[in-house]
C-alpha cells in the first residue's frame, strides 16, 4: 500500500509534459528577466503545460478567492545546491561537514530584509499576509489583485472533465526584490483547495487474510491447486516479521541506537502508541522506551474525505512498524501532515528540516510526474537541499504502478520519489527461508491469475497486471552526476540525449505476496474497534525499510549522520553490499498461491483463490546490474558494515 497525495486530482490528464527542470543538482527552477516586462523576473514554471490556448475558457472573474505561498529563495539559491552537493559526496573534501539548522538558516536562509520587502510588494498589490515561516509568506486576496502582483492573468481553463485556474503567462516578481523570490504556488488551483476544518475518522474497515500459508517462503506447498510455470507453487507467507527482515538485510548486531528517524504521512492513528507496543510485544521486538515514539501533529487537519483520512492510519502504521522491527533502538518521530495536499506535506517536512528532528526521514506517497509542476519541484527541492547540508536524507517510496501504464495510460515516474535530491526506493519480491536465511529477491511485479470454477487450472495464466514497483526514466528531471557512469544509457537517454533522472536508486521488500505483518485497531462489523493483523507491501514498505537499515548503517558508523544518501550508495554499486536482483533468480518462473476473503474479514461469503506471479512488473525489467525495478539492487550482509568508520 502506498498512500497517493493527490488522489483530489482525480480527473485530470494524466499525460501532461513538463518543462525539463534546469541541472542535475542545481536548484529546479530561477528566475529570468523578462524581456516583454522589462522591470520584471520570471518565475519560472508557473504557467503549468495544461494551461493551453486550445483550453482556455476565458477570464477568472476579478473577485474569486486566491490562497497562494510565495516560496524564498533565500541569500544564496546557488550556493545552498552547491553546499548540499559537497557534503553529501564521499569523494569532497567538504563531505559531511553539516551545519545545524541554525547555521543553514543563517548561510542560506532569507534575511529580514527580503522578507519585509517581499511583504510590502504582495500588500502593496492588495494581497493579504496570512503567514510568514523560514520558506513561504502566505497570502490571500482577489483574483485582481493576484494578477497585479505577480504580472499576469488568471484564465479558466479545462483539464479532462474539470476547469481550473492558472496563469494564462509565466507570473513574475518585481525586479527590484534581487531574486528574493523563488516560485509562488496556488495561483494554479488543480492542486489546491480551500481547506476546512475537520475531526479525525473512526480506522477503516477490517482487513484479514485468508490461509493457509507459509510461515516462511516455501515452506507450505500449495499440492491441491493446479500447477504454475510446470510444478506446484507454495503459499503466501503469513507476513514476514522483523527476525526475518534484519536477517535478509544483514543487520548484524545493530540496532540503530542514537539515531532519529522521521516519518511523514498525512494525519495522524489515533491508536498508533498502542498498535505499536501490541505489535512489538507479540512479534518479539524490542519494547519501547520512554519517548522513543512520538507525534508531531498539526493543531487542525483538512480534507479529511477527500484524501480519506482513516486510510492513512495503516500508513503510519506501517512504517512505524516497519523501521522499528529492523532497527528497534531508533528514536522514531511521526510529522504527520495537516492534509493530503502540496501544502501540507511540505509543511511537514519543513518541520523536520526547521528543528532537525531527524536524520533520516521516510515518505510513502507520492503522485504520478505529470501531475508535479515545476513550481511545487523547486519548493520541495528547497526543502531537500537545506536538508541535505544539515546531514538529512530523504526516502521517498517508487510507486505501486511499475511503468504507470496500466494506471494512467502513459509511461511515467512518480513525485518526489523523481527529485534529484531524494533516494527512491523500488521494491522486490522477498524469499526468505528456514532459518531465517536470505534466498533470493525478484523484481515486485504482479500478475494475478484466479483460480477456475471446476479448481482445475488457473484461468488465463498468468493473468492481467495488478501492480509492482515504480520505476522508469523522468521526463522532467536531468541526470544527477551520481547516477553517470551506472545507470545504462537506454535509461538515462530514452527521452533526451543529456540524460534524465532514472528512478530508483536502491530497493528493497515490497510485494504484499511476500509481504510484511502489521497489527492495526480496525473497525469490525460490528462496529468494535480492535487490533487486528494482516500482511502488507508496496513500496509503501521498502521506503521505512530502507530508513531503517540506515539508521544500522549510521549507527555503524559511529553515529555520524550519512545525510542525502545517493552519492554513497552509488559509490558502492557493484561491490558485495549489494542483492543484484533480477526476475528470475531461480531459472524458472515464480508464483505463490494467494486466498482472500471474498468480503475482506472472513469466510461467511466464500473464499477467492489465485496464483499471483514474481517478477513481472509491467514494462520494467529487473536485470543485472543497475535497473529502473530495483536501482542499484538491495542491501546484502556487507551494505551495512560497509558505513564502519575504519
Amino acid at each position: 500500500m502506498r498512500s497517493n497525495r493527490a488522489r483530489l486530482r482525480a480527473g485530470v490528464s494524466m499525460a501532461a509534459t513538463l518543462p525539463m527542470l534546469a541541472g542535475a543538482l542545481t536548484l529546479g527552477i530561477s528566475t529570468a528577466h523578462a524581456a516583454d516586462h522589462p522591470l520584471r523576473d520570471l518565475l519560472a514554471g508557473t504557467k503549468p503545460a495544461w494551461a493551453t490556448a486550445k483550453a482556455d475558457k476565458g477570464a477568472t472573474s476579478d473577485g474569486a478567492q486566491v490562497s497562494a505561498r510565495v516560496y524564498l529563495a533565500g541569500r544564496d539559491a546557488a550556493g545552498l545546491a552547491r553546499y548540499a552537493e559537497a557534503v553529501s559526496d564521499p569523494s569532497s573534501a567538504s563531505y559531511g561537514e553539516y551545519l545545524s539548522a541554525g547555521q543553514a538558516k543563517a548561510r542560506f536562509g532569507a534575511t529580514k530584509a527580503q522578507v519585509a520587502a517581499v511583504r510590502a510588494w504582495l500588500t502593496s498589490a492588495g494581497l493579504k499576509v496570512t503567514g510568514v515561516t523560514r520558506h513561504y509568506v502566505s497570502v490571500s486576496g482577489d483574483v485582481a489583485a493576484a494578477e497585479q502582483a505577480f504580472g499576469t492573468q488568471l484564465h479558466n481553463y479545462a483539464k479532462g472533465a474539470e476547469t481550473y485556474r492558472a496563469p494564462s503567462r509565466t507570473a513574475s516578481a518585481p525586479e527590484s526584490l534581487n531574486g528574493a523570490v523563488l516560485t509562488v504556488t496556488g495561483l494554479d488551483n488543480a492542486p489546491h483547495k480551500a481547506s476546512h476544518d475537520d475531526q479525525l475518522p473512526p480506522p477503516d474497515a477490517v482487513f484479514k487474510n485468508a490461509g493457509p500459508f507459509s510461515s516462511y517462503y516455501g515452506s507450505n506447498v500449495a499440492t491441491t491447486l493446479p500447477d504454475a510455470y510446470g510444478g506446484k507453487i507454495p503459499y503466501a507467507v503469513e507476513g514476514y516479521t522483523g527476525k526475518q527482515l534484519r536477517a535478509a538485510y544483514g543487520a548484524g548486531s545493530y540496532t540503530g541506537k542514537g539515531v532519529r528517524v522521521a516519518i511523514t504521512d498525512a494525519y495522524a492513528s489515533p491508536t498508533i502508541a498502542y498498535d505499536a507496543a501490541t505489535y512489538a510485544k507479540k512479534h518479539g521486538d524490542a519494547a519501547y522506551a520512554d519517548g522513543q515514539l512520538r507525534q508531531v501533529v498539526p493543531e487542525k487537519y483538512a480534507h479529511t474525505k477527500e484524501c480519506s483520512a482513516s486510510g492513512w492510519y495503516g500508513e503510519e502504521t506501517l512504517d512505524v512498524e516497519a523501521v522499528h522491527a529492523v532497527a528497534p533502538a531508533a528514536d522514531i518521530t511521526y510529522v504527520g501532515a495537516a492534509s493530503c495536499h502540496d501544502d501540507d506535506l511540505l509543511d511537514s517536512l519543513g518541520t523536520i528540516v526547521d528543528h532537525h528532528l531527524a536524520d533520516i526521514v521516510s515518505n510513502s506517497w507520492g503522485d504520478i510526474e505529470a501531475n508535479q509542476t515545476p513550481d511545487l519541484a523547486a519548493a520541495y527541492d528547497q526543502v531537500f537541499q537545506f536538508g541535505a547540508v544539515e546531514g538529512i536524507g530523504f526516502y521517498f517510496s517508487s510507486g505501486d504502478d511499475g511503468d504507470e501504464v496500466a494506471n494512467t495510460g502513459t509511461k511515467q515516474v512518480d513525485t518526489p520519489a523523481n527529485s534529484a535530491w531524494v533516494t527512491a526506493v523500488g521494491g522486490t519480491s522477498l524469499a526468505v527461508g528456514k532459518g531465517d536465511t536470505y534466498l533470493w529477491e525478484t523484481g515486485w511485479g504482479t500478475e494475478k491469475a484466479g483460480l477456475s470454477a471446476d479448481g482445475k487450472s488457473w484461468t488465463d495464466f498468468p493473468g492481467a497486471f495488478t501492480s509492482g514497483a515504480g520505476g522508469g526514466t523522468s521526463r522532467t528531471v536531468a541526470e544527477p552526476s551520481y547516477q553517470k557512469g551506472v545507470v545504462p544509457d537506454s535509461l538515462a537517454q530514452a527521452y533526451s540525449a543529456a540524460g534524465n533522472r532514472v528512478v530508483p536508486d536502491i530497493a528493497a521488500i515490497a510485494d504484499p505476496n511476500t509481504g510484511f505483518k502489521v497489527g492495526q485497531t480496525q473497525t469490525f462489523p460490528d462496529g468494535s474497534q480492535q487490533y487486528s493483523e494482516y500482511r502488507i507491501g508496496g513500496t509503501s514498505l521498502a521506503s521505512p525499510v530502507i530508513a531503517a537499515v540506515q539508521a544500522l548503517a549510521q549507527q555503524a558508523r559511529g553515529g555520524k549522520a550519512i545525510g542525502f544518501a545517493n552519492p554513497a550508495i552509488y559509490a558502492k554499486y557493484g561491490s558485495r553490499a549489494y542483492h543484484d536482483v533480477t526476475d528470475d533468480p531461480t531459472g524458472s518462473g515464480l508464483a505463490v498461491a494467494r486466498v482472500d476473503f471474498a468480503n475482506q474479514f472472513d469466510a461467511s461469503q466464500g473464499l477467492l483463490t489465485s496464483a499471483r506471479t514474481l517478477g513481472q512488473d509491467s514494462s520494467l525489467k529487473a536485470v543485472k546490474g543497475y535497473d529502473d525495478v530495483t536501482g542499484v539492487g538491495t542491501p546484502a550482509g556487507g551494505y551495512v558494515e560497509s558505513y564502519r568508520r575504519r
